[in-house]
């Protein structure tokens, strides 16, 4: 069993390289006309900067998931601006989308929570696939689509739950079906469980991130271990290895909130249960120190008796 770890968007272990500097439209509508778009490019122009440093710092750690941040162009989305964020930065999209294949880096988005096909307002599924289309066009334009994921969850229950869904379903229908055909769904803290959020993505046809940090904090009442195989066949269809969200409680008061760093004890026992299927598995480490929370969790499982550190961000278990 082999299993690969990435981190979420920022890197700490660099200096000052946030990828998500952002601009507020109050602070856009602030500025002489004349000097909107300007700065609307430089804010753009560093995150994507940033982002090619913390590709680089990938590749030295041998770090082979990396989960690009939402934010990299802002405003995008905007109805009052909607900007062209590609042809001023064509040289730099390719050169990210480059960097990506060349490190041979498995690349992703998560919108935020807001971005939901759940919803009985039609201006919010509206803007729903406005977020996806944008998130999927960065993908594209990085020349990437193809093996990345844009990855939501189902969204809120509002006050019932089977109704909701057949709204999922049918909202959906509103998504193109190039940015469906990339898109996965995850388990969440509070609403859908693994079971029911393995249900819809069976239906759609639908990979699943499994989030075991959600899944303990809204477990359901169908034992994990008896869902993981049908969770491992819905990535069949784009021939990829699962992807799993790893990250441990900040506290027993604040479970569903993430810490620093995972406590090895919190996912130890997934991770035995993953070598005796003999699964390989992508980990994603969703913690508030983000590559140092990764690499210090890869430290921590590579010295369980038997598994082997492989490359700096590769373990194996045999």
């Amino acid at each position: 069993m082999k299993v690969r770890f990435g981190f979420v968007a920022n890197s700490l272990s660099l200096w000052d390289a946030s990828p998500a500097k952002t601009m507020t439209y109050k602070r856009y509508t602030e500025l002489p006309r004349n000097e909107r778009m300007d700065r609307l490019k430089e804010v753009t122009a560093l995150n994507l900067e940033h982002t090619k440093r913390i590709l680089y710092l990938c590749a030295a750690h041998e770090i082979k998931l990396y989960r690009l941040s939402s934010s990299l162009v802002p405003l995008a989305t905007h109805p009052e601006v909607e900007w062209d964020f590609y042809s001023p930065f064509q040289h730099e999209w390719k050169e990210l989308g480059d960097l990506i294949k060349e490190f041979e880096i498995r690349s992703s988005f998560h919108p935020n929570q807001f971005t939901l096909f759940t919803s009985p307002k039609e201006h919010v599924t509206d803007n729903a696939v406005k977020d996806m289309v944008y998130h999927y066009r960065m993908l594209e334009y990085m020349g990437i689509e193809k093996k990345s994921v844009i990855n939501i969850h189902i969204g809120g229950s509002y006050g019932d739950k089977e109704a909701t869904l057949v709204r999922f379903h049918e909202n959906l229908k509103s998504l193109p079906l190039d940015v469906k055909d990339i898109m996965t769904l995850e388990n969440d803290d509070k609403t859908y469980t693994v079971n029911e959020t393995l249900g819809v993505c069976e239906k759609e046809d639908i990979p699943m991130v499994l989030d075991i940090h959600h899944h303990e904090a809204n477990p359901g009442d169908v034992p994990l271990e008896n869902q993981l195989e049908r969770i491992f066949a819905t990535w069949d269809r784009r021939d990829l290895v699962p992807k799993i969200h790893i990250s441990s409680p900040k506290s027993e008061k604040a479970f569903r909130s993430h810490a620093d760093l995972v406590d090895p004890g919190f996912v130890e026992g997934f991770f035995k249960t993953l070598k005796n299927m003999d699964q390989d598995v992508d980990f994603m480490v969703e913690a508030k120190h983000k590559d140092q929370a990764m690499l210090q969790l890869i430290e921590d499982l590579s010295s369980i008796r038997g598994v082997k550190r492989i490359s700096g961000g590769t373990l194996e278990w045999s």
